[in-house]
């Protein structure tokens, strides 16, 4: 079943070519969303990398930020940035519940969904700019791209609805057993705090949460449920409060 997960968790968040799952059910969908901040280590270190490079070689600390955050999304297929997008078009569009789903199922991005696009990216590019400026942009940027796929795992937990009867939403909603999506929040922020300053690590993964809790909860009042693209949306954002808390 952990092999599964993995394999499903790569597979998802990643552009890694691993070989498909021998079975999807909700038990390997739980644990792909508990394995996600693991199944990303790649697309960290590859940020880490950027981050550090840029700074051996001069590059200004925003445009260091950009490449770094650019690769991520590359590696990522900009799948949580078109969820983002999408969730905004959704909740701006209407307060009709099905009229917002419609709007999200579609794909193609309108003003709300660009501009909110732009908005969270200049916040998680300038926010990795200052902590690289401040002297700790290469474990702001690990922590930032691994705690924003922890954040799945509370997306997921317990309790949490599907918006839809189907999708990716309908598959890993509720399959995480709250103790599990603790568990990842306590690792990650016990990592964040050696990887920053102690305070700082707790703080940078505590907003990133919190962020996501606020989605999470706005997108299940409004939608009745999460979606794939609400998880995606969720990771973005967490980014940002993350990145936000590392800032200084």
């Amino acid at each position: 079943m952990i092999s599964d997960a993995l394999k499903m968790a790569v597979g998802t968040l990643t552009t890694v070519r691993v070989p498909a799952p021998g079975v999807i059910d909700r038990r390997v969908a739980g644990g792909a969303m508990v394995l996600g901040p693991l199944a990303v280590v790649p697309l960290a270190a590859v940020a880490s990398l950027i981050v550090f490079l840029g700074g051996l070689i001069g590059l200004p600390a925003f445009a260091s930020a950009a490449l770094a955050l650019g690769a991520v999304a590359l590696g990522s297929r900009g799948l949580h940035l078109d969820g983002l997008a999408d969730t905004a078009d959704g909740l701006g569009a209407s307060y009709d519940r099905a009229r917002a789903l419609e709007v999200m199922r579609r794909g193609d991005s309108g003003p709300t969904g660009i501009a909110t696009l732009v908005l969270v990216l200049l916040v998680q590019v300038g926010a990795l700019a200052g902590a690289i400026s401040a002297g700790h942009g290469i474990a702001a940027a690990a922590v930032a791209v691994v705690a924003g796929r922890g954040v799945l795992s509370l997306c997921c937990a317990r309790g949490v609805p599907s918006a839809r009867p189907e999708g990716l939403g309908a598959t890993v909603a509720g399959s995480v057993p709250v103790w599990a999506a603790a568990a990842v929040f306590a690792v990650l922020a016990g990592a964040a705090a050696l990887a920053l300053p102690w305070w700082q690590g707790l703080a940078a993964v505590a907003l990133g949460y919190l962020a996501a809790s606020a989605l999470l909860a706005r997108c299940v009042q409004r939608l009745g449920g999460v979606t794939g693209d609400v998880l995606g949306a969720c990771v973005e954002v967490s980014v940002a409060g993350v990145l936000l808390a590392s800032s200084f």
